[in-house]
């Protein structure tokens, strides 16, 4: 029966993830029929020149990459939180838990604020200054538990996890009041937008979810293992240490690629593994990928709110999931305390 039941929630998410995709390229500011978008998907497949018109430009050069990037980025978070709740056994983790989107986050507003840039690789300054500090962010982080417990309990590493987000927050701040003139591009950059983006970013995203998240999905059973502590995972022969480092630091990759693309965008790896863990159980050989595919579909949704709630204005999506997160938790915490009532 649980297998039944897994196997409809893949057809369900997977299914759906076409019509989710189709469905954001078509709509916003400016509809588009969907016979004519699912033309120009596949003449683009194809490899056949876009042809003129309105249509044309709006979904090869706008919507598409667009959409493309609010998939990959969804997957990613949201892989990265369900492998990052796993490790830390804790339902609530993820990549800000441990200071590492905060990290990324000050890393791509001072390449923003400094104009860092590679020469024929305009991409790769701001991605490669958010990955330059989420690591160092990690290391701090694995510098300052290791000094105060040589085990790296899961504690120990939330504990310093918070207080150096705390500490990133308050140096992003002063570099915004000290921005000058982008200002107004580095605030609504910390609110996530994925305004404008480009192929080339999609095929980043595409790039380092298969370089990262594949070593987070291989380790399925690794993290199986953690649900019983640390204890029984080093008794069952789990290299704890090594395991610890090694998603950690992948997904430290992956979330400073995300934040360089676009932006802090907030509960992602929090609301989508949550739900998974809910539909599928804690089983992370399904949950890491079913994670993956909803995450997806789940930014893309969010984006496309952003676009066409209040259109022609456009929200940023980290508002957008933002909303929506607090909303979700509010009322688990509000059926959670009404549960506890009753069972009274």
């Amino acid at each position: 029966m649980k297998n039944k039941r897994k196997l409809l929630l893949y057809v369900i998410f997977a299914g759906s993830l076409p019509a989710v995709f189709l469905l954001c390229v078509c709509m916003g500011s400016v509809e588009v029929p969907w016979g004519e978008a699912l033309s120009l998907l596949g003449a683009a497949l194809r490899g056949q020149a876009a042809p003129d018109g309105l249509y044309g430009s709006i979904v090869l050069t706008l919507r598409f990459p667009r959409v493309l990037c609010a998939g990959l980025t969804g997957a990613a978070l949201s892989l990265c939180g369900a492998a990052m709740q796993g490790l830390l056994r804790n339902p609530l983790a993820d990549g800000s838990t441990l200071g590492v989107s905060s990290g990324a986050a000050l890393g791509a507003a001072v390449s923003i604020v400094l104009g860092v840039s590679i020469p024929g690789l305009p991409l790769a300054g701001a991605a490669g200054m958010a990955m330059l500090f989420a690591f160092g962010s990690l290391a701090a982080i694995l510098a300052l538990a290791y000094s105060m417990d040589r085990s790296l309990s899961t504690h120990t590493l939330i504990l310093i996890g918070v207080i150096f987000s705390m500490l990133v927050s308050s140096l992003l701040s002063l570099l915004i009041t000290f921005s000058g003139e982008k200002l107004r591009t580095i605030t609504y950059w910390t609110m996530g937008s994925l305004s404008g983006k480009s192929y080339g970013q999609a095929g980043l995203l595409a790039l380092a979810l298969f370089v990262f998240g594949t070593p987070l999905l291989f380790m399925a059973r690794e993290l199986n293992a953690f649900a019983l502590g640390e204890d029984n995972a080093l008794h069952v022969g789990v290299p704890v240490r090594r395991v610890k480092l090694m998603v950690m630091a992948a997904s430290s990759a992956l979330i400073g690629v995300c934040v360089s693309v676009g932006g802090s965008i907030a509960f992602v790896g929090l609301i989508i593994p949550h739900v998974m863990r809910m539909l599928a159980g804690p089983d992370h050989r399904h949950l890491l990928p079913l994670s993956m595919i909803a995450g997806a579909s789940f930014l893309m949704l969010a984006d496309l709110l952003a676009r066409w709630a209040l259109r022609p204005l456009e929200l940023p999506v980290g508002v957008v999931t933002s909303l929506i997160g607090a909303v979700f938790f509010l009322s688990v915490f509000y059926r959670s305390r009404k549960g506890g009532r009753k069972a009274c």
